[in-house]
């Protein structure tokens, strides 16, 4: 099983994700365990999540006191394969195959930044990733959290079919063949005529070739397969 720790300022945004579809079919096998924690319970007294930049400048920092709060616990507790992710623009884009080396951990834990970030010495005191979904801006961490924990928790053994995982976009290192379903005509536009054949060899081979052309035209960054994915030992 593999436990996610979600250590954040807005939890509640999290509970209709993890209650459906894929994420609620791993919770319910038990294949998949989400806990969340509010930093704002890790305050002291009057404290406060954040705080003005030391330097000036517009906007607050998360300050690290709280987190270290959370954080210390959970690592005392004895782990083989674990990963530390901090989200922010500043760091590696997340991709399949750090999807995939995140399924097979035994804990996860994902930290929410916000406003103009996260107090640096956090980065500095603990083996965090950054990661980022891409160049843009979004409000705080959460979004990609559940882009993350998604894009994690279908890949754990017994929550996906291996088929359908296999057919998947990323998984070979190229974009997923074009898919039909019915009608077979809709306003003049035909389903190609090879998966209507019946012919699975044909049908299997303009898949490779759909894919292939897919990958080159949209995506030429994958073109070159699968090895431009794999993570640095």
């Amino acid at each position: 099983m593999l436990r996610v720790d979600v250590i954040t300022l807005f939890p509640e945004l999290f509970a209709p994700q993890i209650a459906l579809s894929i994420l609620g079919r791993a919770l319910e096998r038990e294949l998949l365990e989400v806990r969340l924690h509010h930093v704002l319970d890790a305050l002291v007294g009057r404290e406060r999540a954040d705080d003005t930049p030391f330097g000036g400048g517009p906007g607050m920092v998360l300050r690290i006191e709280p987190l270290a709060r959370v954080l210390d616990p959970l690592l005392a507790e004895p782990r083989e394969r674990r990963a530390i992710v901090l989200f922010t623009p500043a760091g590696q884009r997340f991709a399949q195959a750090a999807a995939e080396r995140y399924a097979a951990l035994e804990q996860l834990i994902l930290i929410c930044g916000h406003y103009e970030g996260v107090d640096e010495r956090l980065a500095s005191l603990y083996p965090v990733e950054e990661v980022s979904l891409g160049d843009f801006v979004l409000t705080g961490g959460e979004i990609p959290a559940m882009a993350v924990l998604d894009a994690t928790a279908r890949l754990l053994p017994g929550v996906i079919t291996g088929d359908s995982l296999e057919q998947e976009s990323f998984q070979s290192g190229s974009l997923d063949f074009p898919v039909f379903t019915r009608p077979r005509v809709f306003r003049g536009l035909e389903v190609p005529p090879v998966l209507l054949s019946g012919d699975h060899a044909a049908i299997a081979a303009w898949r490779r070739e759909e894919s292939r052309r897919r990958t080159a035209a949209r995506r030429p960054d994958l073109a070159g397969g699968a090895e431009m994915e794999k993570p640095t030992p």
